[in-house]
């Protein structure tokens, strides 16, 4: 049977004009600004002027990612979908995705087969602007910070602590380490440099964390952009570049209005990293799907202990919201590689590799429940060769937890796929109410805080601090930063720092070998590992696949 590709079903698709979509999200014409026929932009002015309540708040995450794949946005979608088809009110909430991985490997951010958001050319490429207007504040605060140094460096900065980089939302690995300034002394002060992907700028944090321009620019004001010889910070507000930098971000801040395959309306905007930032999509967003919507599906990257983790401890506190359950998503042929099986093993019947494999997605299942005290339902994206006996196995395990599996088609079949699942959420909703909790208190110290989500949530025995991120902790604590909320910076394939080791691992330490602050984002950032900043393009990047006709209709993405 020949399946059609993501962008062949999403092109077949007949989108209804934007401002159908933003009728049936009750957001009045007044509050709409096209950018076309299928996009738009809201006025966050409509947060502050609707009289309507919050809806329920529903968080889609995963288990450990592997290279069969989970399909968590694809869920996210498809859930929505289904909700809407059982007769519910529903928004959804997403990221947009990086031109990086879109050109590089990994894809784009869209869902996949038959739960998609639409027009998936657009949303995967330039959109609707907002991640260059983003580059392009990140690159201004660059270059009035060495313009600053040219001009006789009244504030002292020593160019061998400048933390900031510059940004471009594209996957170029010879940025990563430059020098500049070369050319003599008209040309600027020689200095190392680098850059990083846009979305991984603290800028793409700080919009997605905002409430409002006013919160945007106070924030953008706090971005420490290095220090000067006596070890102090040097911020934004001291080079005067947040007003000019909030200019450009005036338009990115208003969240995006797209819709599903079936019509749902789907506000996708921002899209930090989910290993060295929250990787969740705006506040802003967000608070409009659940005022907007009686129900609000929403996700957050990669699997539970890096996506939600950072989803519940950092933008729920910092935006008041608490979620209404907690969907995560498995897929056999995942728990399979967790259970020592290659990829090229997956598609026969392997209870014994289950068994391996299961307690990843049964620690991601406790966190949910036991660590955050939310209600939580497991959702196996099925594949043809998943057998009954293979699906039986997990539902029996996760109800010796207490938690339901629903099996879930979407890809296959939209949100008829999604049904099931979608009154397993309704129940949650209704009838278990949880009694949500953060895994820290934000008044421990630095290093407990640390300590607490490697032990509670990744289920480590310890952390090891290497004296360089000690002394960066003592630093951080002596400027009063050490009350921020932690934003952990690890390999996405493990519970712990260690790539390799796949399941559910125990007995591990995590090494902390630095520790930095985002002051504008408002948290603490360790580094465990070797986290990159900027990507590389593969040996053979999707890159090269992507074409357009004389028409202007684009094939090869996806």
């Amino acid at each position: 049977m020949a399946y059609l590709s993501d962008i062949e079903i999403a092109q077949a698709c007949e989108m209804k004009p934007i401002g159908e979509i933003a009728a049936a999200a009750h957001v009045d014409e007044k509050y709409l600004e096209q950018y076309g026929r299928y996009k738009a932009k809201i006025d966050p002015a409509l947060l502050n002027e609707t009289d309507r309540t919050n809806g329920k708040l529903i968080l889609v995450t995963a288990i450990t990612p592997t290279p069969a794949g989970e399909g968590k946005t694809t869920t996210t979608i498809g859930l929505a979908d289904g909700l809407k088809r059982i007769g519910k009110d529903v928004t959804v909430a997403l990221r947009e995705p990086s031109l990086g991985p879109v050109f590089g490997v990994k894809g784009g951010a869209a869902g996949g087969g038959y739960a998609q958001v639409v027009p998936m050319e657009d949303i995967n490429l330039h959109f609707t602007g907002d991640f260059h207007a983003i580059g392009a504040a990140n690159n201004l605060l660059a270059a009035m910070l060495d313009n600053h140094i040219q001009q006789g460096n009244s504030l002292g900065i020593d160019v061998r602590r400048i933390t900031w980089k510059r940004c471009v939302d594209m996957n170029d690995r010879h940025l990563r380490f430059i020098v500049d300034g070369m050319g003599g002394k008209v040309n600027g002060v020689p200095r190392e440099d680098g850059f990083d992907i846009t979305v991984a700028s603290e800028i793409m944090a700080v919009l997605c964390l905002s409430s409002s321009i006013t919160d945007l620019k106070e924030r953008l004001s706090r971005i420490i952009v290095g220090y000067n010889f006596a070890g102090e910070p040097v911020t934004c507000g001291q080079l005067k570049a947040q007003g000019a930098m909030t200019a450009l971000l005036k338009d990115a801040i208003k969240p995006n209005l797209v819709q599903t395959l079936e019509g749902t309306p789907a506000f996708v905007h921002g899209g930090p990293f989910a290993n060295i930032a929250h990787g969740c999509n705006s506040v802003m967003a967000t608070k409009l799907a659940l005022k907007m919507g009686d129900y609000t599906v929403t996700e957050a990257g990669f699997g539970a202990d890096l996506g939600a983790e950072k989803f519940l401890d950092i933008k729920c506190r910092m935006a008041g919201l608490v979620p209404d359950a907690v969907v995560v998503v498995a897929t056999v042929r995942a728990l399979k590689m967790h259970g020592g099986r290659a990829k090229t093993e997956l598609a026969n019947e392997d209870i014994e590799a289950l068994e391996k494999g299961i307690p990843n997605l049964l620690r991601h299942v406790s966190n949910m429940k036991n660590v955050y005290k939310l209600p939580c339902v497991v959702a196996v994206n099925r594949f043809p060769t998943d057998t009954d006996a293979e699906i039986d196995f997990i539902i029996a395990k996760c109800r010796e937890l207490g938690v339901n599996t629903v099996l879930s088609t979407v890809w296959a079949e939209g949100g008829k796929g999604g049904e099931a699942l979608a009154r397993e959420v309704v129940r949650l909703c209704e009838e278990e109410k949880g009694d949500f909790a953060f895994s820290y208190d934000l008044d421990l110290s630095i290093e407990e805080k640390i300590e607490a989500i490697v032990k509670k949530v990744y289920g480590g025995q310890g952390i090891v601090v290497t004296p360089q991120a000690k002394k960066q902790i003592a630093e951080l604590t002596a400027l009063g930063f050490d009350k921020m909320p932690i934003c952990v910076a690890k390999t996405q394939y493990s519970f712990s720092d260690d790539p390799t080791k796949l399941g559910a691992p125990e007995g591990f330490d995590v090494t902390i070998k630095n520790v930095k602050v985002s002051a504008g984002a408002g948290f603490i950032v360790v580094l465990t590992g070797d986290i990159m900043t900027m990507p590389g393009l593969p040996k053979v990047p999707a890159a090269e696949r992507i074409d357009v006709d004389e028409n202007g209709k684009i094939t090869g993405l996806f």
